[in-house]
């Protein structure tokens, strides 16, 4: 059978943490279980990389620096090993994550390299909704996902506002994230709270993120200070970023260093969000939010902000609750109403967890990106 062959993919995607790498690495790996050859052409290997995976590659990009470029030509490093990989591995297809550079990159390896291999981007956010409003950027972010042979993104929101900023001629295909069950799932953590200072009577709130400007952390901190007023709890902020020293020299001035906590960037993420009760996304921005699916994985309901595609996970009143950007009262208050509500907390626990199951499993998405990747692989 045509779906039994055996597929070797490129995968382009950022090497840090962060949504897409996560999502680029976690694919690839389902993908690699299922048979597949997997190629992964960064800078660096990517965050969660498998290295020990038989069917999984890493090919370095190197970036040398010449005086004659003020900065290293990264996008013109990665086309030029794109375009030998493809040569040298005989690739079927390439799976591009973010459109700029990657997906320019991408057109302009085939092109290197002669080939006829079919390119899918998948957006997943910032590329568009940032970069896409930026006239210096606006018509190669178009040209990057025109000259794509598919495109995904990785919610209905993300897709229209693609749709409406852009107006591109590749069709665009809703295709959500998805995380690893065998990772995310309620967790024993006896040691957390003693690790982290914490009293076994005091509630945990958790965030999550990379910490830039966009994720609105100040709004979650304005929040914790009215949820403490009444009630014995704990703010715990997991990540690393540019917000984060003046977000500490903040939570200082505010003589609150002993409620939150920066953990910096932790790997047992289940375990952290197993302890918590409640997960705070409030960001301005958000095409997807996958940190709520790893919460509600660990039976963490969330309170987020009503923005993007948040409300395609998030069902208020169902698996959490959704309030306006900046409204920090009712973040408080409905976050009071969860720890209060035994019985609404538990309902939303079950429901959140359904969530996952129901909508997200990577068994689903997973088949999703895989009759995508042989129909592009025909192109070829």
């Amino acid at each position: 059978m045509q779906q039994q062959r055996r597929l070797k993919v490129g995968v382009i995607c950022y090497p840090s943490l962060g949504g897409s790498g996560v999502v680029a690495t976690e694919l690839g790996k389902k993908m690699a279980d299922k048979g597949h050859e997997m190629h992964y052409i960064t800078s660096s290997k990517p965050f969660r990389f498998l290295d020990a995976h038989p069917n999984i590659q890493f090919h370095e990009v190197k970036i040398e620096g010449y005086a004659v470029f003020k900065y290293p030509p990264y996008d013109i490093a990665l086309a030029n090993r794109i375009a030998q990989v493809i040569q040298t591995e005989g690739l079927d297809l390439l799976h591009v994550h973010y459109a700029v550079p990657h997906a320019i990159s991408a057109v302009l390896a085939k092109d290197m390299a002669d080939s006829a291999i079919g390119i899918i981007t998948t957006l997943h956010g910032t590329d568009v909704t940032i970069l896409g409003y930026d006239p210096a950027l606006k018509n190669t972010l178009s040209y990057g996902i025109n000259k794509s042979d598919r495109v995904t993104a990785v919610s209905d929101s993300l897709k229209n506002e693609t749709i409406e900023l852009l107006h591109p001629t590749t069709e665009i295909e809703t295709i959500y994230n998805f995380i690893d069950e065998e990772k995310y799932f309620p967790h024993e953590t006896v040691y957390l709270r003693e690790e982290l200072g914490i009293a076994p009577d005091e509630k945990i709130l958790i965030h999550i993120s990379n910490f830039r400007k966009v994720k609105c952390i100040p709004d979650i901190i304005e929040s914790f200070e009215l949820i403490r007023r009444k009630h014995n709890v704990k703010l715990l902020l997991v990540g690393e970023g540019p917000e984060k020293f003046e977000l500490e020299q903040d939570v200082q001035k505010a003589g609150l260093q002993e409620d939150i906590l920066f953990l910096g960037k932790r790997d047992d993420l289940p375990e952290l969000l197993s302890e918590s009760d409640v997960m705070l996304l409030l960001s301005e921005k958000e095409a997807f939010g996958l940190v709520l699916l790893e919460a509600f994985a660990c039976r963490v309901p969330a309170v987020a902000t009503a923005i993007g595609g948040i409300p395609e996970v998030v069902e208020d009143g169902y698996n959490g609750f959704l309030v306006e950007l900046g409204d920090v009262q009712a973040v408080a208050e409905k976050v009071s109403q969860l720890l209060t509500d035994d019985q609404l907390y538990k309902q939303m626990q079950e429901n959140a967890e359904l969530t996952v199951q129901q909508h997200f499993s990577s068994e689903y998405i997973v088949s999703q990106y895989e009759a995508l990747y042989y129909e592009v692989a025909e192109m070829k």
